[in-house]
């Protein structure tokens, strides 16, 4: 592609301002990537990603992307240490308290810790020629053009620098700060609408804890993921990760939240919907303290709704819409706006790229907004339009989950969607909902579950 402009700056360097900045750096000559932490040369946790110490899920959609964006990447992360394998087959996924149908897909997913993905994909961004990284940068506000219809700069004060203002020029500002994105107000002071904001309360706590792992834990398998039922409203992820370790995060919705003691953590486990989880931590070797942490809401701001916005901005990621985290899809929702931001600039002229940009973005979030949300109004606790469809998709994927303990074709159907992948539509085809009826008819035992342990066996595997 040749350069369609002199400099782009993205404010963020979080895997969206990673991405982005790849993307722009073979449509522009210039691209500087700014954050306001100092930036890690090797893996190391820092103020600005507080979630990098509990479970993050890279989905097969967005490994796909990001190995798109950055060939070899997964390679890469093999070579690091990250298990690699088939979503379905070694993956222990469980919904309404009953396990998927494991079986061979063609679903690739690595496991592997936010500090390891975000330090190779940066290690890839800063070897760019083109590109310039300067951390502990703060942008305090947009620069307008003279006519007022776009935007030219960024305002940025250097910590290190002794506090003054100055202005970075640009052709293209990209907002890629997460979940406390200042666009909505910088878009005000400029004149402009904010984007309606679609906001679901959902009150989760979470607390994560990492262990030892065994070559005998799970008989090889890579991960347990365990949904939230409407008698049991928490759940958990124990994904493997380099090193031999295992990243155990449990949640709740709106009820007592996970223990912080090591004690009270391990009962938690113990009354999840699902035993894989708590039998491994039970006597597994835990090699850190248990970390706390609390998600208040689901924000989608609707970008693409608005009639008027500048041209020279765009934003992107968490920034754009910030997902119930307990299903794993921000960080591959942003590897997919990347490849759309990618069309996008392929597409025409910076004229006109915002609005090309939203909606491609739009249709992205759409459907892991929808996967998130529809499930999230199961629990009676979550303020929300539980419309028609909502009541319909969630009484069918109760059929469909009593069905998927069976049926590995079942099993890869649902995976494929969110995995991000396939489109949810394809869970109500004609061949695939012949499947659930009959299924969901034949099966008047549900998959074996090994005994729940007793209260002595609890408290036996809390000490």
């Amino acid at each position: 592609m040749q350069p369609i402009k002199e400099h782009a700056v993205v404010l963020g360097a979080s895997m969206a301002g990673l991405a982005a900045a790849r993307v722009l750096a073979d449509a522009y000559e210039r691209v500087t990537l700014l954050d306001r932490d100092a930036l890690p040369g090797a893996a190391a946790h820092r103020k600005g990603v507080p979630q990098s110490r509990h479970a993050h899920g890279l989905l097969a959609g967005g490994r796909a992307a990001l190995e798109e964006l950055f060939p070899g990447l997964t390679d890469e992360l093999v070579a690091n240490g990250a298990p690699s394998g088939d979503s379905q087959a070694q993956t222990r996924f469980y919904n309404h308290g009953l396990r998927l149908c494991p079986g061979p897909s063609d679903l690739r997913s690595v496991s592997v810790s936010r500090l390891l993905l975000e330090g190779c994909v940066r290690g890839r961004v800063r070897a760019l020629p083109n590109v310039r990284v300067v951390d502990r940068c703060d942008a305090t506000g947009l620069v307008p053009t003279s006519d007022g219809l776009g935007v030219c700069g960024v305002r940025v004060v250097r910590r290190g620098d002794g506090g003054a203002e100055e202005v970075i020029e640009a052709d293209l500002v990209v907002d890629a700060t997460g979940r406390g994105s200042r666009s909505p107000v910088w878009l005000e002071e400029l004149g402009y609408p904010r984007p309606v904001e679609n906001e679901v309360r959902i009150g989760v706590a979470y607390a994560s804890r990492v262990y030892r792992r065994r070559p005998d834990h799970l008989g090889g398998d890579r991960a347990v993921l365990i949904q939230a039922t409407l008698d049991r409203p928490c759940g958990a992820a124990m994904l493997a990760m380099e090193g031999d370790r295992w990243l155990v995060t449990l949640w709740a919705y709106r009820g007592p939240r996970p223990p912080a003691d090591p004690d009270g953590f391990a009962a938690f486990a113990a009354g999840l919907p699902a035993p894989d989880i708590f039998e491994v931590i039970a006597d597994a070797e835990p090699l850190g303290e248990v970390l706390p942490a609390r998600y208040p809401a689901s924000v989608r701001r609707r970008y693409e709704r608005l009639d008027r916005f500048p041209d020279g901005l765009l934003v992107t990621g968490d920034a754009v819409c910030g997902f119930n985290p307990v299903y794993g899809q921000g960080m591959s929702v942003a590897a997919l706006e990347a490849l759309a931001l990618r069309d996008c600039l392929h597409d025409g002229p910076a004229a006109g790229l915002a609005g090309r940009f939203f909606a491609k973005a739009a249709r992205i979030v759409d459907i892991p907004w929808q996967i998130a949300v529809t499930s999230d109004l199961r629990f009676p606790g979550i303020q929300g339009p539980r419309t028609a469809k909502v009541r319909l998709v969630n009484a069918y994927l109760a059929r469909f989950h009593v069905a998927a303990t069976a049926d590995p074709v079942l099993g890869r159907a649902f995976l494929g969607v969110v995995n991000l992948i396939d489109r949810p539509e394809g869970l109500l085809r004609p061949a695939i909902a012949a499947r659930v009826v009959g299924g969901s008819l034949r099966r008047t035992a549900v998959w074996p579950r090994r005994p729940r342990p007793s209260s002595r066996t609890q408290q036996e595997g809390a000490a």
